[in-house]
């Protein structure tokens, strides 16, 4: 008896008891499509994420307070961090660097006000730069203009507001250029609004209002030092740009050698292998727990091969007296638990796929279908089926012939 007769044995037992046959499948229908789900949502997270970093433009540094060991305990922005990067170290790296390996460079600093336009209120990221932030950012204007190295130096009371603010602000759809919109107590002018980038790693990056960073650090933020610096490095010279930048502060804080610097540099480069790590790492945490359930699903599967195999024991005996062989009822036995579980397979990843979808539709959730992960499914489901049904096959292929002819 070859495959495709056992395969049809199979599905006309399965067709006898069909809710018996759906209740089996039911687990590794469960954990097939979790499985699938799981991966398809830290893939698409981590695709997000890495989206993001890359729209923070090309070869982007960041230069923060606080040496790296400090960094490494608490983060970038650490609590009682030495306050060493000055405004003035942007101009210097980009007197000094500029030709070579650095494009631009700017002082930064952020914070959170609510911003009012007459009725309309929101609480919202404000984000202080430079004029040259949207060069290094890659950020461009959707209307409006950019702020001036003039505005910069003269504290002036302009901005640049995200997609997301004018929304909130203008729900009529009116030009917000030119309007002057409430920042905590004090007046700014919007003179530009930036092109929508979308849903980020720390959320929406249209949610936020750029100013110059002199205005929002001692008119919004009451303090007189900046928290860290952005420069954009030369196309393949990022890992240079580092090594010089380093040195330029270290000179300009007169840092002696051998000395932790008292700051630390991460490029784009080190972001993404770092949320790439991170991002792998959930996904499969995710998919393990989930495939918990196929382990169950598999467990069930056994379960009701062993009862299968118990209430066709006369069946096995008449077969094997008519001539049949031991690794012919194997066979066929075995073949009932991997068409089981490779159709609860099947049915797990339209269950993804539909979840997929509503996620998608409903959610933000950024949830994508992997076509290796219904592969790996699909494979591992027809493993379960294998794994679960081989006792119970051997079971029935090893029965006395007298014994089963004998069994009511």
């Amino acid at each position: 008896m070859g495959i495709r007769d056992c395969v049809l044995m199979a599905l006309a037992s399965l067709a006898r008891n069909l809710s018996r046959a759906a209740l089996t499948m039911l687990g590794i229908i469960i954990g097939v499509g979790s499985v699938i789900v799981m991966i398809g949502i830290g893939t698409g997270s981590k695709q997000a994420t890495l989206a993001v970093i890359q729209s923070m433009g090309a070869n982007t540094l960041i230069v923060f307070n606080g040496g790296s060991a400090a960094n490494s305990r608490m983060g970038p922005m650490a609590v009682g961090a030495v306050q060493v990067l000055k405004a003035e170290d942007a101009d210097l790296i980009e007197q000094e660097l500029s030709p070579d390996s650095v494009l631009a460079a700017t002082p930064q600093v952020r914070t959170a006000q609510p911003v009012a336009w007459q009725n309309s209120n929101a609480f919202t990221s404000i984000q202080g730069s430079g004029e040259g932030f949207a060069r290094i950012q890659g950020w461009s204007l959707r209307d409006g203009r950019g702020f001036t190295r003039g505005e910069v130096r003269g504290q002036a009371k302009v901005c640049l507001a995200g997609s997301t603010v004018v929304k909130n602000l203008f729900p009529g759809g009116g030009d917000p250029v030119g309007q002057t919109i409430r920042i905590g107590k004090l007046p700014f002018e919007i003179i530009g609004v930036l092109e929508s980038k979308g849903a980020g790693m720390m959320g929406d990056q249209d949610d936020t209002v750029i100013a110059p960073y002199t205005t929002v650090m001692r008119k919004l933020m009451g303090q007189d030092h900046i928290q860290n610096l952005l420069a954009s490095a030369r196309e393949g010279r990022a890992q240079q740009a580092e090594t010089e930048i380093t040195a330029l502060l270290r000179q300009r804080l007169h840092v002696p050698d051998g000395d932790e610097s008292p700051f630390t540099i991460r490029k784009q480069d080190d972001l993404v292998k770092m949320m790439t790590r991170q991002a792998d790492t959930l996904t499969l945490f995710l998919a393990m727990a989930a495939g918990i359930s196929l382990v169950v699903g598999g467990i069930g599967i056994s379960n009701i091969m062993l009862v299968t195999v118990t209430e066709r024991t006369r069946e096995i005996g008449i077969r094997r007296a008519l001539g049949a062989q031991r690794r012919t009822v194997l066979m066929q036995f075995l073949t009932e638990a991997v068409v089981i579980s490779v159709i609860g397979g099947g049915l797990g990843i339209a269950l993804a796929a539909a979840s997929l979808g509503v996620l998608r539709w409903s959610t933000a959730i950024p949830a994508l279908m992997q076509s290796w992960a219904v592969a790996l499914g699909l494979g591992f489901s027809a493993l379960v089926g294998i794994a679960a049904g081989f006792l119970p096959a051997l079971k029935a292929a090893r029965l006395d012939v007298i014994e089963a002819l004998r069994y009511e």
